[in-house]
């Protein structure tokens, strides 16, 4: 059994605490045992788990590992006292707000023999699964993703690259590498508006463009449009949802691994893309933060 803490209890750390009282049967999952949660705010216990401090967390040999819930900007923190404890860590997409800060991070789990698994639920729900099947083998000419979305603190949740890198993921995981071409972005500080642009350009050099646009109001929305030589997809093909949720599925993950039931090619390739994701977000914040040229 992995003695396991979660660290934050907001929507996702409630959902993880949730996950791990009830296990599936049979699942990875039953090799975890919730040690107890970490808040920064006074709550007692929560569903019999009792609130433990974060020195407790990290000093505890019965504390195998840590499930990181908190806001983006914190962590990289958090990640980094864990493992430096000699703990595993899952943590919620982003691992960090730099790419070289999530490389370090990833040097230190290795050098450590620990496991370091980063949350991208977006890859397991239903819709994905089968917009994947239905690009497979199909040779792309030009691509859009376009997602909408509520307003975010930037403050807490970073660059729009990073806070919405799950959409950057499926563009990667879809078609593979590549390479930023240009990007920008449009804010409107006073109306809490924002709009990112990012052209890319595939391995084959066909352009691909993804939209991260956020504002009060706006309904969280997905729309593709994905041509290729044998015709578009223009919308996210409908699927059912899966009876098993998606952070247990991510939970079941984190214990396979933890169980060394995940093969070296996959961990390695996870790792790749995850890390060549947060390149290209930090890439894409370059782009954006650059002054404008002014012509004479």
């Amino acid at each position: 059994m992995f003695g396991t803490v979660v660290v934050g209890i907001g929507i996702a750390g409630s959902v993880r605490i949730r996950d791990m009282l009830n296990p599936m049967p049979s699942s990875p999952s039953e090799h975890l045992k919730l040690f107890g949660f970490v808040s920064r705010r006074t709550l007692g216990n929560i569903n019999e788990v009792k609130q433990i401090s974060l020195q407790d967390a990290l000093g505890n040999k019965e504390v195998q590992a840590a499930i990181i819930s908190t806001d983006n900007k914190t962590h990289e923190e958090n990640v980094r006292m864990f493992l430096e404890a000699g703990k595993h860590v899952l943590v919620e997409y982003p691992m960090a707000l730099s790419a070289s800060t999530a490389r370090e991070l990833w040097d230190m789990a290795e050098q450590k023999g620990k496991i370091l698994h980063v949350e991208h639920i977006e890859l397991l729900t239903e819709e994905y699964k089968q917009l994947k099947k239905e690009v497979a083998g199909k040779e792309l000419v030009k691509g859009m993703l376009h997602f909408t979305g509520g307003a975010l603190d930037e403050e807490q949740s970073g660059f729009p690259a990073f806070s919405g890198i799950a959409r950057l993921t499926w563009l990667v995981d879809l078609f593979g590498d590549l390479t930023v071409t240009s990007a920008s972005r449009e804010e409107q500080k006073e109306k809490n508006y924002s709009r990112m642009t990012a052209h890319f350009q595939t391995a084959d050099k066909k352009p691909l463009t993804w939209i991260e646009e956020r504002g009060p109001g706006l309904r969280r929305d997905k729309k593709i449009n994905f041509c290729f030589k044998s015709g578009c997809l223009e919308n996210l093909p409908e699927a059912p949802r899966s009876a098993v949720g998606l952070f247990m599925q991510d939970q079941n993950l984190f214990a396979k691994k933890l169980l060394g039931q995940v093969s070296r090619e996959e961990l390695a390739a996870e790792k790749w893309r995850i890390l060549r994701c947060l390149d290209l977000a930090e890439e894409i914040q370059q782009h954006c933060e650059r002054p404008a040229k002014i012509h004479s």
